[in-house]
């Protein structure tokens, strides 16, 4: 980390970032009123952002570097790289779909639950110990999910099925606790490459899904909207490629500890988006429930060993990490 970058720089820019993925729930309730598919929104999402980070990449990298970072995979590193596409699809499918079930803020809530399930894999697989801090984040991210779950009296305007919408929010952050964990698999391929190869990977997935499921007409309805198509490439473009580099660029430059703290600023965002545009609301209850889940996450945060320092801190795996474009992240 060259000396001359300002943490305090660095710590707006990862803001900026976590703002800009906040903008995910609302931007994706918008596209859905307009006719589009959850399917066909993660395609397109992914699409526009692996064209415009790669074209940046390209612009600002050499053919024979880019060669030469994908030359530093061996064979398993490349299979997981792979698999890292299949989860970021997985993940994004989920989240949007949750996006289009439950309302924004229980969306976002139930997603990050995920830097608990990270902590408990971790110590699963022995790359951490199990400390009071990581016993208490796990018991305070349960039973704020449970808040989130059972605390709603019917005041809160669920746009579907609000029970299903939570699930596959939860499942979101299965889906991203199980890329976090597998990402030092590829860790030798430089951040940017990773994170446009996992895009890229993620918008054919997505396509093939897309036109299995709801067919090709669906999914070429942008086309035919110049509203909806300019609110794609904006999403793509302003909510998950740039976002994902500058969530990047705070890493290198704060470190991930702290850009982790201050990725809390999304689920603020989001649910204060969709309490002004779409008219969302949480319980008393629902509202404790969240409070709890972002501070269990900011106990895990604090609580990393080594003065804040994971392991994949260490080893480069946390600019991995933000490869995936979901909502809290790429």
């Amino acid at each position: 980390m060259p000396p001359a970058r300002s943490p305090i720089l660095g710590a707006l820019i990862v803001v900026l970032s976590a703002a800009m993925f906040g903008t995910l729930g609302v931007a994706s309730r918008f596209a859905y009123d307009q006719g589009l598919e959850p399917f066909a929104l993660v395609a397109w999402r992914a699409g526009v952002g692996a064209i415009g980070l790669w074209t940046a990449i390209l612009l600002i990298r050499r053919p024979r570097s880019i060669r030469a970072g994908f030359g530093r995979l061996d064979g398993t590193g490349r299979r997981w790289l792979v698999g890292a596409m299949v989860l970021g699809t997985a993940l994004n499918l989920a989240a949007f779909l949750s996006f289009d079930h439950t309302t924004v803020a229980l969306a976002l809530l139930g997603f990050y639950t995920y830097p608990a399930l990270v902590a408990a894999g971790a110590v699963a697989l022995g790359r951490e110990r199990l400390d009071a801090g990581k016993v208490v984040a796990l018991l305070m991210s349960i039973g704020g999910m449970a808040a989130v779950v059972l605390g709603g009296n019917g005041e809160t305007a669920a746009p579907g099925n609000n029970a299903l919408g939570i699930v596959l929010a939860f499942a979101a952050s299965l889906f991203q606790t199980a890329f976090i964990l597998t990402s030092r698999s590829y860790a030798r391929l430089p951040a940017d490459q990773a994170m446009g190869s996992v895009l890229a990977g993620s918008a054919v997935v997505a396509l093939a899904i897309s036109i299995v499921t709801v067919g090709p007409a669906a999914l070429a309805l942008p086309l035919r909207s110049p509203p909806l198509l300019t609110l794609l490439v904006l999403v793509g473009l302003f909510a998950a490629a740039l976002p994902s580099v500058m969530f990047l660029t705070g890493i290198r430059w704060i470190g991930g500890v702290r850009t982790g703290i201050l990725m809390l600023f999304e689920p603020v965002v989001g649910v204060a988006l969709a309490a002004v545009l779409l008219a969302e609301g949480l319980t008393i209850v629902q509202a404790l429930g969240g409070v709890t889940i972002l501070a269990a996450a900011l106990i895990v945060q604090r609580g990393s060993r080594s003065g804040g320092e994971t392991d994949l801190d260490r080893e480069g795996i946390s600019e991995a990490v933000v490869v995936m474009p979901a909502p809290g992240g790429p």
